[in-house]
């Protein structure tokens, strides 16, 4: 079994993964994380009471028209069936410009209170279960230092 880390500028969160209802999704994350492709990205959609949001390889660079319109240079299909499918606070979920254009950018959400409407339209694929307080501390362009990925033993 493995979990990730998110290592950020504000603190770490420690997330489970979906594997069962969202295998592809987490699969591609991992690939990423392990890669080192979200290192030194930065959370550059920050919506109060909503979502943090990053994954966007033109957050590198500061003020690059561009954030928020990158990925991997692929898409990967959305995942919607599971039983997990229910954006509540601590859920990631994988952002995207419509149904199977998702790649790289995700979101954690803040509550569970404007987010209903996201279930069964973005995949959540994982659930922050250490460092909540994380989530509500993160601002727009804080960094993402990495995201580690951990065997644990179940």
């Amino acid at each position: 079994m493995k979990t990730a880390e998110i290592h950020t500028s504000k603190g770490v969160m420690k997330l489970h993964f979906y594997f069962e209802d969202a295998p592809g999704t987490v699969a591609n994350f991992i690939k990423l994380a392990e890669e080192g492709f979200y290192d030194g990205l930065r959370f550059h959609r920050v919506i109060p009471d909503f979502v943090i949001q990053g994954g966007c390889p033109y957050s590198r660079e500061a003020g690059n028209p561009r954030v928020g319109s990158g990925g991997p240079g692929y898409a990967i299909k959305c995942e919607l069936d599971g039983n997990n499918q229910y954006h509540d606070r601590g859920v990631i979920s994988m952002a995207h410009a419509g149904r199977d254009t998702g790649g790289s950018q995700f979101f954690i959400c803040h509550s569970r209170k404007n987010t209903a409407h996201l279930d069964r339209r973005h995949t959540c694929f994982g659930k922050v279960f250490e460092g909540l307080e994380v989530i509500d501390q993160i601002r727009q362009g804080d960094l993402i230092e990495k995201i580690v990925i951990v065997d644990t033993e179940e």
